[in-house]
């Protein structure tokens, strides 16, 4: 599913049959919090053993103190019956008070580590994933899918305890005090069961689709809202356009809302109808068993409707946490699908560090590449690439717009993984170094600069955050960007708004470069950093760039071919294979694609 959720088709199949293996694996995620759970869990049994012994002492107080053999109520016994029962319902509440918030506290802390698990998930995707999955699909995920399995997560443990517990000790009580009633009001109980499976297996597929419109809302959302969408719907004047799209998408959520909401509602009502007439049902049984000559007194009857309420009421909290369960296993297995991806780009067990002897050298050796999702008759975006650059060399990488150079600077920090060949880094296969240590020793510098909507001193200290206030000046100062943020009323503590949005383009870009020289890398990649530059802004930030670009290995990937004629060595990228390689003037010489490339845009500047 180009552009969006990928996944969603797999999610969209999780229904009943996935429950029990969703089950096990929900309740790992209290395995943490086993010792509150085991309080919970004692103060739940407690309190449902509680929440019986009311009704029983109803019987008492009906056949021992309001109505007793001798015919006048017995006040003493009425009252010591009645101070139990205050005492008890006193407990139980105190005890469900107590024990709310321990299941709010776990549930809670449950919900937000599942949340970070699946943030640091993804924040170890290869760079791949995200180019195919919309962010706001990603960031549904993690708020409403996470934030929608809440209820799940805060209530399950308990009302499944209490109200099994409850429902065991009301049947028993119901038992003893009559078996014959208690065939009347547990009779039609399989019906219920079957029919509340049904019903939950279609709350889980319209909960499916509510997600999937929420995915799209958000998308839309973050698509649309941001600095740039604004921009981009202002520039065409398509407001009206976006709006509508959005309403469309909202209509089609609050339709699956309503669907979701009134799903079972029959059902419910049916089961209300069940519980408020088996009472009226009882009373007409008790009456043919009393004709009949079986013991029943009038406590028996009044204890055994209560009972029933106590045991009726907890399975129906039974039957919805079934349904919640249920409705909820969509998005559990829209989670979990995205905890169980694993990233393409991995290291080995046996990885190591990037040593210091030939720090500076990269490398390609034979070096193919394509596409993950791209399809395998197509051509590779590079094919069998080869060459070498020594440390401290300037190598430019220039060529004709997708003839593959911003995917060579992109596999040798592993952004992406070469599918064929080797590619080299200080001497070493970069599979055989660890992903920390190889990025460490590598500063990127993309066309695209993005900054934090945080404060200057901030997105400088984003590359070394221990580093003093001295050493994020110096870094600036080296990037010639220092007197221009001294300029400013706040100075470093200037915010530059979303993206850096409240920048020019060249003071963004010396900003980057700035935290770029604060990591202090051995190879440094220039991606396009000026392309997008006026003449006058481009020569600033040329100057800290190569200021940057003094004793390290610097790649430049470059579309301006004026900005790199002081290489040391230039690479001429065509359809995915390198055709020349040499100086600025050794290229001219040759008269080949450089040479061209050069004239053409020598006459159209």
């Amino acid at each position: 599913m180009s552009g969006g959720d990928y996944s969603a088709q797999k999610a969209e199949n999780a229904d009943a049959p996935k429950i029990p293996h969703l089950l096990r694996r929900i309740a790992r995620l209290f395995e943490p919090h086993r010792a509150t759970l085991i309080l919970t869990v004692t103060l739940v049994l407690i309190g449902a053993a509680i929440s019986v012994l009311p009704p029983l002492l109803t019987k008492q107080a009906f056949d021992e103190g309001l109505f007793p053999p001798s015919g006048t109520p017995n006040i003493p016994v009425l009252t010591q019956l009645v101070s139990i029962m205050v005492g008890l319902w006193i407990a139980s509440a105190a005890l469900g008070v107590w024990q709310t918030y321990l299941t709010a506290t776990v549930g809670n802390k449950v919900m937000g580590a599942l949340r970070v698990r699946l943030f640091d998930q993804l924040q170890r995707m290869e760079l791949a994933f995200f180019t195919r999955t919309k962010t706001g699909v990603i960031q549904s995920r993690l708020q409403n899918d996470v934030g929608g399995v809440a209820g799940v997560l805060n209530n399950t443990v308990s009302s499944v305890i209490g109200n099994t517990v409850t429902v065991i000790a009301a049947f028993v009580s119901m038992l003893v005090l009559s078996w014959q009633l208690t065939i009347v009001a547990i009779i039609v109980l399989p019906g219920i069961v079957i029919a509340q499976r049904r019903v939950g297996q279609i709350r889980a597929r319209i909960a499916t689709k509510t997600q999937e419109s929420l995915s799209n809302m958000t998308a839309i959302t973050q698509e649309s809202l941001s600095v740039s969408g604004i921009l981009l719907s202002k520039s065409f004047n398509q407001q009206e356009v976006e709006t509508k799209r959005y309403s469309h998408e909202n209509r089609q959520q609050i339709g699956l809302q309503v669907r979701q909401q009134m799903s079972g509602q029959w059902f419910f009502a049916t089961v209300n109808i069940f519980l408020s007439v088996i009472p009226a049902i009882v009373y007409i049984v008790a009456a043919y068993l009393i004709t009949g000559g079986v013991d029943v007194t009038a406590g028996t009857i009044v204890a055994f409707t209560t009972v029933q309420a106590r045991l009726m009421f907890p399975l129906l909290g039974l039957m919805r946490v079934a349904l919640d369960l249920q409705t909820s296993s969509a998005l559990f297995a829209r989670i979990f699908e995205y905890l169980d991806l694993t990233p393409a780009i991995v290291d080995k067990v046996d990885a190591h560090e990037v040593r210091d002897g030939a720090l500076g050298a990269v490398a390609f050796d034979n070096v193919t590449f394509r596409y993950p999702d791209a399809d395998s008759s197509t051509k590779p975006t590079l094919d069998s690439v080869s060459f070498a650059i020594e440390p401290g060399q300037y190598a430019a990488f220039v060529g004709p717009s997708g003839a593959g150079k911003t995917t060579v600077s992109y596999l040798i920090p592993r952004l992406h993984e070469a599918s064929g060949g080797r590619v080299l880094f200080a001497g070493d296969d970069v599979r055989d170094l660890t992903q920390d240590s190889l990025i460490r020793n590598i500063g990127i510098v993309s066309q695209e600069t993005y900054l934090f909507h945080a404060t200057i001193a901030e997105n400088l200290s984003y590359a070394r955050p221990d580093a003093t206030t001295e050493q994020v000046e110096a870094a600036a100062r080296a990037a010639n960007i220092h007197d221009t943020i001294m300029s400013f009323p706040a100075g470093y503590d200037t915010v530059v708004g979303e993206r850096g949005y409240r920048l020019s383009g060249g003071e963004k870009q010396r900003i980057a470069i700035a935290r770029v020289l604060l990591k202090d890398p051995s190879v440094l990649i220039l991606d396009e950093a000026t392309s997008a530059l006026d003449s006058i802004s481009e020569r600033t930030v040329q100057g800290a760039l190569d200021a940057a670009s003094r004793g390290r290995t610097t790649i430049a990937v470059a579309h301006r071919l004026s900005t790199v004629r002081s290489a040391d060595v230039i690479f001429v990228v065509q359809a995915g294979a390198i055709v020349e390689r040499g100086t600025h003037s050794e290229l001219i010489a040759v008269d080949g694609v450089y040479a061209r490339l050069y004239a053409e845009q020598n006459r159209s500047d």
